[in-house]
């Protein structure tokens, strides 16, 4: 209880961290709406390539999905007018494969995409790494710094990439205890890769993603504690607000039945999610600056204002080397 209670605090400090520099808020956004166009400037000409219908016809949509999957011929059985089965006669269904063309493709969007989302946080990263040591938040700054490291992040996407399709394609060849068990590697991966994007900030000159990947494995065995049961504390906080959230919703929700103002109860409504879309993003934020403040901590053993040591140490301490 005392680590979840120094865990909360360390996220509330988070949320200082944020609000004295708020342009960290959008960076996110920006990271999300550039990998967005990217998609739809890749999907685009595939979704309205020229098939000699037009665009808001079912012939067009059914054209375009036959470009991307593959059909196979297979036997059914036919009924003759006089109520007997004929199975000599076939016809082609699709098979829901992908073709090979389109196979590449998509693997070219995710890989582009992946690579957007990648070089964006590694923006993001360095600016919260700013902020914490206490210099100025710069969007152009965090670009121009994840432009010099754009050899790390490509060598990091293409592995990221490839260990990805491996688990899935793994996953969905084996049966029920196989999936299971790929599930868990994955989530073993995704843990494993907490502390990558940090690593790649301020490790020297390298362009090994399995050396980010050891020390993003090593760095996360230093805060396993606090990093397991901060994130606990982030996510209770973020329960705590909903359930309350959801009780002024019911409140407002009766008030407007009792005033018969059926209006009001659209408006409450719309209020409550924009509100609770509003404080997930800001969640998620705060949550990624706490990471970046456990990742200073343990890789320099300092920390900058408003953290504190006490704070820290009272939590967990780091493993000596």
């Amino acid at each position: 209880m005392n680590k979840f209670q120094r865990s909360w605090q360390l996220f509330q400090t988070s949320l200082l961290v944020l609000r004295r520099d708020t342009r960290l808020l959008w960076f996110p956004i920006i990271t999300t709406s550039c990998t967005v166009l990217i998609a739809v400037l890749f999907l685009v000409p595939v979704a309205f390539q020229s098939t000699g219908n037009p665009y808001t016809s079912a012939e067009h949509w059914e054209a375009v999905g036959n470009s991307i999957y593959g059909t196979s011929p297979s036997q059914t059985p036919s009924a003759e007018s006089d109520g007997t089965l004929n199975l000599s006669r076939s016809h082609r269904v699709q098979s829901g494969g992908l073709k090979p063309l389109a196979v590449g493709y998509f693997a070219v969007i995710y890989f582009v995409s992946m690579f957007t989302a990648t070089f964006f946080n590694v923006a993001f990263y360095k600016e919260i790494l700013n902020a914490l040591a206490g210099q100025p938040v710069s969007f152009a700054d965090g670009i121009r710094f994840a432009c010099s490291k754009w050899k790390i992040i490509l060598m990091w996407t293409l592995f990221a990439g490839v260990v990805g399709y491996i688990i899935k394609a793994l996953e969905r060849r084996f049966g029920f205890v196989g999936q299971l068990v790929m599930r868990l590697v994955g989530a073993a991966w995704s843990i494993a890769c907490v502390f990558v994007i940090p690593v790649i900030i301020t490790a020297e000159e390298t362009s090994n993603p399995l050396t980010v990947l050891k020390r993003s494995a090593w760095t996360l065995r230093q805060t396993w504690g606090e990093s397991l049961i901060g994130y606990v504390g982030v996510s209770f906080g973020g329960a705590l607000v909903a359930l309350f959230s959801v009780c002024w919703l019911g409140g407002g929700v009766s008030v407007a039945m009792v005033l018969h103002a059926y209006w009001l109860i659209a408006l409450v409504v719309l209020v409550w999610l924009m509100a609770l879309f509003l404080w997930s993003y800001v969640l998620s934020v705060a949550s990624q600056i706490f990471r970046c403040a456990l990742f200073v901590y343990a890789s320099k053993g300092s920390l900058p204002e408003p953290y504190t040591h006490e704070m820290m140490a009272l939590a967990w301490k780091t493993k000596k080397k």
